[in-house]
C-alpha cells in the first residue's frame, strides 16, 4: 500500500480530482500532515467519514523508526530503522544560522567513491519519498524544534534516486509542508550529468552541489568510478548550462586527501578548471575510517591560499560529528 506521504501536493490534488473530489482537498490533508501532525486518518475530521476510508484503502501513514541516536558537540546522528529490516543514518547539526540535518537517500549506495564510508555497502534500494520526509519530521519531533536548513547528502547518491528526492524536495518546500525554503534545501550529486541537465529545467531555486574532489581525470578515475562515465570535462559543461540556465551558484565539494589531491599544483589546476565560473569550493577537511586507507591532508591553508590567490571563492567545512562517526563520509546503512 502506498504511503501518504510519498506524493507531493499536485499528486494528491490529482488523486482527488481521479475519485471525483474537488482538488482543495490536498490542502486539507497537508496540513493535518505537516502543520498539525496527524497521522491517523480517521482524526482528518474536516473530511468526511466516506472520504476517510477511501484514503484508508489507497494510503498508509506507516512511520519508519528511530533505532539510536548518539549525540556529540553541536551534533546528533540518528540510526533509523525502515520497514524492512534495513537502516539508513540522518545527522542533525548545529549551526549559529540554525539547524541543519542531513538526510539519508538510499540505502548503501553504487558510486563507490574510493574514501567514503557509505559506499562500501553497495546499493540495496532506493529509499521511498515518506521515508526521506519522515527523517526531517522524527528529528524534529525528538528535539522539539524546526529545522531551518536541509542538505540531501547522506547515504546514497540523490540523483540516482531521482523522481523520490525531487518529490521529498517539493513536500518539504511547500508551504503546507514542512515549509522549509527552497534555498535552505541543498541536494549533493557525485555528477551524474543527464540528471543535472534535467535538474536545471525545474523551476526550483534550491541550491546543487556537486562533488568534484579532484582537478583532473587521473585522479578522479582512482577515487571516484562514476568518473570514467562521466569525466570532469563533461561534469564542467554540465555545470555551466545549469548555471546558464538557472543564474545559480554551485557548490564545488573538494575532500582534501593527503598525497592524493592536496598539492599546490592541484589547486592551481582546479582554479583554472572553475574560472569564470559562478561557484565556490568548500574544502572538506577528511574523516578518517578505521576501514579506508586515505588520511586527512595537512595542506588546508596553503590550498585555500592557492585558490584565492587565483580568485575562487572558497570555504572549509566545520569540523564535527567525527567523534560518532557522523561527519562526511562517514555514515553507514548498517546496524554494528
Amino acid at each position: 500500500m502506498n504511503n501518504l506521504m510519498n506524493l507531493s501536493f499536485e499528486e494528491l490534488e490529482n488523486y482527488f480530482l481521479s475519485i471525483g473530489e474537488k482538488k482543495f482537498k490536498a490542502s486539507q490533508v497537508f496540513e493535518w500532515l505537516y502543520i498539525h501532525k496527524e497521522y491517523n486518518i480517521d482524526n482528518f475530521s474536516n473530511l468526511k467519514k466516506e472520504l476517510r476510508e477511501t484514503l484508508k484503502k489507497d494510503f498508509n501513514t506507516d512511520f519508519i523508526k528511530i533505532k539510536r541516536r548518539e549525540i556529540g558537540e553541536g551534533v546528533r546522528k540518528y540510526l533509523f530503522e525502515l520497514s524492512d529490516s534495513n537502516y539508513v543514518e540522518a545527522v542533525l547539526m548545529e549551526h549559529d544560522y540554525g539547524l541543519s540535518v542531513c538526510v539519508s537517500s538510499e540505502v548503501g549506495c553504487n558510486m563507490g567513491c574510493k574514501f567514503c564510508e557509505s559506499g562500501r555497502l553497495k546499493r540495496v534500494r532506493e529509499l521511498e519519498t515518506y521515508e526521506m520526509v519522515e527523517q526531517i519530521i522524527l528529528i524534529e519531533e525528538d528535539i522539539e524544534s524546526k529545522i531551518q536548513s536541509v542538505v540531501v547528502m547522506g547515504i546514497g547518491e540523490p540523483f540516482d534516486n531521482y523522481d523520490n528526492v525531487i518529490r521529498f524536495v517539493k513536500i518539504i518546500n511547500h508551504a503546507k509542508g514542512l515549509g522549509i525554503g527552497a534555498r535552505h534545501i541543498t541536494i549533493s550529486t557525485c555528477g551524474i550529468v543527464p540528471k543535472i541537465d534535467e535538474f536545471s529545467n525545474l523551476p526550483l531555486q534550491v541550491n546543487l552541489a556537486v562533488s568534484l574532489h579532484a582537478p583532473n581525470d587521473e585522479i578522479r578515475n582512482q577515487i571516484m568510478p562514476i568518473n570514467k562515465v562521466y569525466n570532469i570535462s563533461k561534469v564542467i559543461n554540465s555545470l555551466k548550462n545549469y548555471i546558464a540556465k538557472t543564474n545559480r551558484r554551485v557548490t564545488i565539494e573538494y575532500v582534501m586527501l593527503k598525497g592524493v589531491n592536496d598539492s599546490i599544483d592541484n589547486a592551481y589546476e582546479l582554479a583554472g578548471l572553475l574560472k569564470g565560473m559562478n561557484v565556490y569550493v568548500n574544502l572538506i577537511p577528511y574523516n578518517e575510517t578505521n576501514n579506508i586507507e586515505f588520511k586527512k591532508s595537512i595542506r588546508i591553508k596553503e590550498f585555500k591560499d592557492a585558490l584565492i590567490d587565483k580568485g575562487i571563492n572558497v570555504t572549509v567545512r566545520r569540523e564535527f560529528g567525527s567523534n560518532i562517526s557522523a561527519a562526511c563520509g562517514q555514515l553507514r546503512s548498517k546496524e554494528v
